[in-house]
Order: C-alpha cells, then structure tokens, then sequence
C-alpha cells in the first residue's frame, strides 16, 4: 500500500508538472510577438492551430475577475464578450492572459434587433463597422489574441437577416487588416434557417460557434438538422438553463445544487464536447465568475464571495486528467421541516419560526461552516444574459445555520421568495442549494 501510495503522488506530481510546463512553454511563445492562429483539416479533423502547434481549446467564459485561475485548473483561453466591459480594457484583458499563458477569443459586441437596433440603417450599420474597425487595429498584434467572435447571440428573437450581411462585412473588414485571426460568430443553438443563409451570405466567417445548455446533450442532432457539417466552438455550455427547468405554481424556476451542475456539466462535456473529434474545435464553460440571472448562484462557477463551487473541480479533471486533492462539498438536499424542499410548491405562513434540514456530504466535515440569506425573487427579470438587478438580501431573517440545520423566520410580506444555503470549507470551496417558497 505505501508503494502504491508514493506511485500515486509521483504520478499526481508528473502530471501537475506536466501541466505547468505546457502553460509555461505556451507563456514563453506567446511572448514572441504577434500570434497567427488558423484552421486546419488534418486526418479527418478539424482543429485550430496557434504557431503552427494544435490548439483545442479548454476554455471559460470570464471577462475581469478569477480569469488568471484558469491556468492553475488546466484550462488554456478564456473568451469575452466585448472587448471593452467598463470594468476592465481590452488590452487589460489580453495583458492578464498574456501573463497567464491563456490565449483569448476576443468579443466584438455587435448591436442586436431586440435590443432595437435597425438592419435597414445603412448608416447606423456603417458607422459600428467604423467603431469596430477602431478596436481591431488596436488589438491585432497583440500575442495573448486568439482569434475574434463577431456579436453574440444575434439569432435571439431576431426578423431582419441582414445583420448577417453585417457580420460577413465585420468579418471581411478584420481580414483586409488582420491576417492572423480567424473569425467566428455565436448563435443561440444552431438552426437551418442561419445556416442556409450564413452558408449563402458569409464567405468571411471561418466556422460557426454555438451556444447551448441543457439541449447541449442533443447537439449532434441538432446539427443535422441544421445541416451544418464544418467546425464549431461551443462557446457558452454550463448549467442547465433556467427556461430549461421544472418552475413553482407561482412560476420560479427550480434550480439545481452545485453538485446536480457539477454532474451535468462533466456528462455533457464527455459526452458531447470530447465525443466530436472530427468537428468540434473545443468549448468555452460558462461562467468563469459570477453574475445574476434568476439567481446570484445559478450560472456562476463561483459565487459572490469569490468561493469556488464544485463545477471548478470537475473543470479541473476534464483539463487535466486528475481531480484535485480538495474537492468542494456537496449539499445533497435540503427541505423545510413540514413543509418540502425545491420541488414541492412550498407555502409558508409570514412572520413563522421554520427550520430547513440539510443533507452535506463533505472529505473534511469538521471543518465546515454554513452561511444563509432569504430574498425575493428578482422583479425585472433579464432577457437572453442581459443585466438583470440582484434581489436585496433580506436582513435579519436568518436566526441560526449549521451544516445540518437552518433555522429563519419567514417574511412578513406576501410574495415569491428563496432560502440560498452556502456550505463552505477553509479553502474557499462550497457547496449551494436554495429552495423557493411562497409566503401565504
């Protein structure tokens, strides 16, 4: 047994060296000046090649934030939305990775129909195309640069194709000044009406890059239906989407603990990301960070306080072969004694004593602490990721958490509310469950 030991941790060590040295190598390349990246055909598969070195990327959504920490979890790019987010610059951006020896899919925010934007303006069209030309020449030759992701979602409740006329001129634009990027746009899903047109209309754009959650796991049909036989990057993957979920009677969708993401997202990603070698060019995990949408834990790998869910640690194993040594802990279920847990329409009086009873599954149980918060569901609700205000905590409510217990009083407002319980460890992991409920 000891020698079975020592050839383990040799291994682990192998293996984490291995790993830091490839980051390394690709840091001290990417050093050398501007970066050609490029698509390539080669023994029935399609792959980008960076530096004329295969490149499939193991990548995450992030734009400002834990974006460094990709690196030590094995993955190798991160991908934004605009080069620009109002906390942090696009340079600023492409320098973090650059240091960090992660290349970036650079995001051309591209202005969309449903958020009133014209088609039909030839001048309105012409002068965006002027703005982005503005942040292309600024950022072509910077190293950490892996190629350029025209709008994002612009097949989301859309009517005028003419923006894909606009896309293949953004696209045509970035080749006539920068000759060492390829060029991609995101679609929500993948359907045969954009394909046929994009196919038709878009000489420019290199490959087709796809956003999916849930319906991920069906992506291979949906391309056939779509008839869409080249490359793709899946560029937004995670959690099962809200719109995807079972809802109350009163209509809050049920959310999933971290754990129940963890086992979706590492099943969808063998099973779908991995299992397309001929076509698939690598992923995108969403989100490397944290934001509000229906809930401040839904989408987020990490949570407000910066504590990292156990969605990391199965990134972590999909990059790089091995789990890590400390994984997050897991809240297996929770329910309001009397009353149920998420899925069980719960209906609680106002101004009450309750207790939520709580099932952890944790390697270090000695050591952990629960936190907890009630709030209201949010009111302004976001539409296709935009910005979406995050429900005020509601103070003085919690009257004591353990890990196996949260006792709390319940609102005294009639209205949609949720119970968030936090699990946490002393290295910054936890595990998360909330459970809607109504008060009567």
């Amino acid at each position: 047994m000891k020698s079975f030991r020592f050839i383990s941790i040799l291994l682990a060590a192998t293996l984490m060296f291995a790993c830091n040295n490839d980051n390394n190598s690709q840091k001290s390349s990417m050093k050398t000046g501007p970066s050609h990246t490029e698509l390539k055909s080669m023994n029935g598969k399609y792959r980008i090649y960076v530096n004329d070195k295969e490149f499939f990327v193991k990548g995450a959504g992030c734009e400002h934030g834990a974006c460094h920490l990709v690196t030590p979890h094995g993955g190798n790019s991160i991908r934004t939305w605009r080069v620009s987010n109002g906390k942090i610059s696009g340079k600023e951006v492409l320098d973090s990775a650059l240091e960090n020896g992660l290349m970036v899919l650079m995001g051309l925010d591209v202005a969309k129909e449903r958020h009133g934007f014209d088609y039909n303006n030839e001048a309105a069209v012409a002068a965006q195309l002027e703005t982005i030309k503005l942040n292309i020449l600024e950022l072509k030759d910077h190293p950490a640069l892996l190629g350029w992701g025209i709008g994002n979602e612009l097949n989301l409740r859309y009517t005028n194709k003419r923006v894909w006329n606009a896309v293949n001129d953004i696209a045509k634009m970035i080749k006539e000044v920068d000759g060492n990027h390829f060029v991609t746009t995101m679609l929500a899903g993948i359907g045969k009406d954009e394909v046929d047109y994009i196919r038709e209309n878009c000489p420019d754009i290199d490959f087709l890059s796809i956003q999916m959650y849930g319906d991920i796991i069906n992506l291979k049909q949906r391309l056939q239906d779509a008839s869409y036989t080249g490359p793709y990057l899946v560029t937004e993957w995670g959690a099962t989407g809200h719109w995807e979920m079972p809802s109350t009677e009163w209509g809050s969708p049920i959310e999933q603990t971290s754990s129940e993401k963890a086992d979706a997202i590492k099943l969808r990603y063998e099973k779908v990301i991995l299992a397309d070698e001929a076509n698939c060019l690598g992923s995108y995990v969403f989100l490397w960070g944290q934001k509000q949408e229906r809930t401040p834990t839904w989408y987020g790998l990490f949570t407000e306080n910066g504590e990292k869910t156990e969605a990391i640690n199965v990134m972590e194993f999909l990059w790089t072969g091995r789990w890590p040594e400390k994984m997050a802990p897991k809240i297996k279920n929770a329910v309001i004694e009397g009353k149920g847990g998420r899925f069980d329409n719960v209906k609680l009086d106002a101004n009450l004593k309750y207790a939520a009873l709580i099932e952890t599954e944790s390697q270090v149980k000695g050591q952990l602490i629960a936190r907890a918060e009630i709030m209201p569901e949010p009111i302004g609700l976001s539409d296709g990721g935009d910005f979406e205000q995050r429900p005020n905590t509601l103070e003085g409510l919690i009257i004591s958490a353990s890990t196996s217990e949260v006792t709390f009083k319940s609102p005294m407002d009639k209205g949609a509310y949720r119970l968030f319980i936090y699990i946490t460890d002393d290295d910054s992991n936890v595990g998360t469950i909330n459970i809607p409920f109504f008060v009567k």
